[in-house]
């Protein structure tokens, strides 16, 4: 049986040789939105592998599915995980948050690495003014709880907010929250400096476009070339409008009082369909955007007014989701469609993992099958 071993073991390495061999990838320094709002979705394992083949080591939850934690156990990918609005009351109790931590949390550390939770999601979107007061003490309760259990030097605690929470952001440098939330959000602020965790910002350029497009130059906020526009302000010129929306969420912090608290874009992203009314919803447009973007990552590029800061983001999302609510654009923010193909060409050669369709790899796959069914009918025969 030892020789059968040694056999399998053998074939197994030669599997793996000539499979890599037939699949291109190069890493993304990017983070990713794996929402699971789908019936037809491929199992947490099987993503476990797309991610990993693309070189994708930063992913976000909506939740704390176990499935997945499990199934990205070992792989060095860190996770920020999500507590939805729907807990936050409970995450004001000490005992429900720890009970959480416990059970959500806790038993997944050891393998998987939880970096973040995210304490509700665009909670003040929902002008439910309970959320609104429960957020912070849920997001200190959270937070407590991690550094009462030896955790918080291991998992931070932040909350996502939508753009809408600004009610100036043009230009960058009059960047405002809106008056009706700074009583909150100057508690928000004081504890992130506290616990040195970051400002969560969903943006998405396709908005303002959809709603004006008339107005907004599709190729400023598509990343193309354009003239762009200056900050009277500064003299700062944005050639993007995500870049423009970064700074502004910075001048609307700094006039609250901080300088010391990072932003970071923890969704964007532009769909690929809409409805007849979703202006610019097209596969053309959306693989323009990602992979415009995805070259100013791989640049590392910075904004105009922090442009030693790096931009630190999530791309919304990792699949189509066809379960969402919503418009038609809702269920087609994906890079890819469930079966794992991609849903375009994201512009940028390696980006996404694509198989060569050769006679080369044809005969690769014969082969390695052909290993395969010799290695299991060497280990029935003995």
């Amino acid at each position: 049986m030892a020789a059968s071993s040694s056999l399998l073991f053998t074939l197994l390495l030669v599997l793996l040789t000539f499979s890599d061999s037939s699949v291109q990838t190069l890493g993304l320094e990017v983070g990713i939105n794996y929402g699971q709002i789908a019936n037809n979705l491929p199992s947490p394992a099987r993503v476990s592998y797309l991610l990993r083949s693309l070189n994708i080591s930063r992913v976000k939850l909506y939740d704390a599915d176990p499935n997945v934690l499990l199934a990205f156990a070992n792989t060095n990918v860190e996770f920020i995980i999500g507590l939805g609005n729907e807990y936050l009351q409970n995450m004001t109790d000490p005992i429900k948050a720890q009970n959480w931590i416990q059970q959500r949390v806790q038993p997944y550390l050891t393998r998987t690495k939880i970096t973040c939770i995210t304490v509700g999601n665009e909670v003040y979107k929902t002008y439910d003014h309970l959320l609104w007061s429960n957020l912070l003490p849920a997001m200190q309760t959270v937070y407590n709880t991690l550094v009462n259990l030896g955790l918080d030097k291991q998992v931070t605690v932040t909350t996502a907010h939508s753009l809408d929470i600004l009610s100036v952001s043009f230009p960058p440098s009059a960047g405002a929250f809106r008056q009706d939330l700074g009583e909150y959000l100057h508690g928000i602020l004081n504890f992130h400096a506290q616990v040195k965790s970051p400002f969560l910002i969903n943006a998405y350029p396709y908005f303002a476009y959809k709603d004006k497009p008339n107005e907004v130059p599709l190729n400023y906020v598509l990343f193309q070339p354009n003239q762009g526009t200056m900050d009277p302000n500064t003299n700062l010129k944005y050639d993007n409008m995500l870049f423009a929306q970064i700074d502004a969420v910075y001048s609307a912090i700094k006039a609250m009082g901080h300088t010391d608290i990072e932003v970071r874009i923890s969704e964007t992203g532009w769909p690929s369909r809409g409805d007849e009314n979703e202006v610019g919803a097209t596969p053309e447009n959306a693989g323009l955007y990602n992979g415009n973007l995805l070259r100013r990552i791989e640049e590392k590029q910075g904004t105009p007014a922090k442009p030693n800061v790096p931009i630190d983001i999530y791309v919304f999302a990792l699949f189509n989701e066809n379960q969402k609510p919503g418009p038609t654009s809702e269920r087609n923010y994906g890079l890819f469609y469930p079966d794992g193909t991609p849903v375009y060409n994201i512009g940028v050669q390696g980006y996404l993992p694509e198989l060569i369709y050769s006679s080369a790899s044809t005969n690769n796959g014969f082969f390695i099958c052909s290993l395969l069914v010799l290695a299991i009918a060497y280990l029935i025969s003995s």
